[in-house]
């Protein structure tokens, strides 16, 4: 009976699973969603599924298949419909349950959905030694390795259905048959850590629903990317006509507006760059959301040099992510590809229509596994 329980269990988790997969958009783009973080848990509504089953009721109630009647008589139609307004009714409605899912299956269900690599290692980074990681149970293992919880719910579950279990002496002893260890796979850890550098454009151009999409996105790819290094740090820069480092808070409230010079923003994140992040020791993701409008052609001139002479040298891959707004010219993005083309290494260009395009923009930067 415990097997069936825990198969019935597994079942489950897999028919969650699979509806939050089905609705992996709707989550994705969910503003709610940034307000997870650093939290463990994410409540998912699942729509309640009832299975079909036969209700035996008293004889004398009639119906189909009861009472008087001949072999071949027409069944009835039934009472005749009513007339005026639908009254409230009194009957049971629809109940959606609410499971919760951890951060971390969300992270590998969006990693499942998009088909995303895990990071490949850059041709200069060096692996530390082989570790042994701890995820999975199985029956049998060294006792130093026992799951003493698992263990106790394992003999409770038996006790309660053998009929053993008392209340009112409740002593669990667990046979061998009960007992779960620690299972462990041996995995490469990354010797070089990695820093994020996301670059938000902030001025009057950017609406407050571009600058929401920019924010999703951002965190869904700072998730993915805290699942491939065991060190990441991420650092945060607004921009118009002025750049500017800010926490992680204002990032993701900040309301501002002005003018649009891109090249300051790739200025600061190259002096943050040189100053903290050695390239032989990090991997480096810079990240520039804008919608496309910047201040003048010699500015653009300007960015497109410090790419192509610093970017395309010290990151792991310079990400472009393009807003679509009513009020800005979306020109940036046709300069760089004029400038670099399609298939310029270190460079990956996304275009973001609306929140619908935010999963297509994440397997854009992250799908190639820099």
């Amino acid at each position: 009976m415990g097997l069936k329980i825990e198969q019935d269990l597994s079942r489950f988790k897999k028919i969650v699973r699979g509806k939050v997969k089905k609705e992996l958009k709707k989550f994705v783009s969910s503003g709610e969603m940034i307000g997870k973080q650093g939290k463990k848990l994410v409540s998912i509504p699942i729509p309640r599924i009832d299975i079909p089953r036969f209700k035996f009721t008293d004889k004398q109630q009639g119906g189909v298949g009861q009472g008087e009647g001949d072999v071949g008589d027409a069944v009835g139609q039934g009472d005749e419909e009513g007339e005026g307004d639908q009254q409230a009714g009194n009957a049971e409605g629809q109940h959606v349950l609410e499971v919760d899912v951890t951060m971390d299956e969300m992270i590998e269900m969006l990693g499942e959905e998009l088909e995303l690599p895990n990071i490949q290692p850059r041709s200069n980074e060096k692996y530390e030694q082989i570790k042994n990681v701890y995820r999975g149970i199985r029956s049998t293992g060294p006792e130093s390795l026992r799951h003493n919880k698992r263990t106790y719910k394992r003999a409770l579950k038996r006790q309660i259905f053998t009929g053993e279990y008392n209340p009112k002496d409740p002593i669990i002893i667990p046979y061998k048959d009960d007992r779960q260890y620690r299972s462990f796979k041996q995995v490469k850890m990354p010797n070089h850590q990695a820093v994020i550098i996301y670059m938000m454009d902030v001025s009057g151009s950017m609406g407050n629903e571009q600058k929401e999409i920019v924010r999703l996105e951002t965190f869904w790819i700072d998730a993915w990317l805290r699942r491939q290094y065991k060190g990441l740090e991420v650092r945060y820069i607004v921009h118009d006509a002025v750049a500017r480092e800010v926490d992680q808070h204002t990032f993701y409230h900040t309301r501002e507006s002005g003018g649009t010079i891109i090249s300051s923003a790739y200025k600061l994140c190259k002096q943050i760059i040189e100053t903290d992040y050695d390239p032989m020791q990090w991997n480096i993701y810079p990240f520039h959301f804008s919608d496309g409008d910047n201040w003048s052609a010699n500015d653009t001139q300007e960015c497109l040099k410090v790419l192509q002479d610093y970017f395309f040298k010290v990151a792991n891959v310079f990400c472009y992510g393009q807003v679509e707004s009513e009020f800005g010219s979306g020109q940036f993005l046709k300069d760089l590809s004029e400038k670099f083309g399609e298939n310029q290494e270190g460079l990956i260009t996304s275009q973001i229509e609306n929140r619908d395009a935010i999963l297509g923009s994440i397997k854009d930067f992250l799908g190639k596994g820099k």
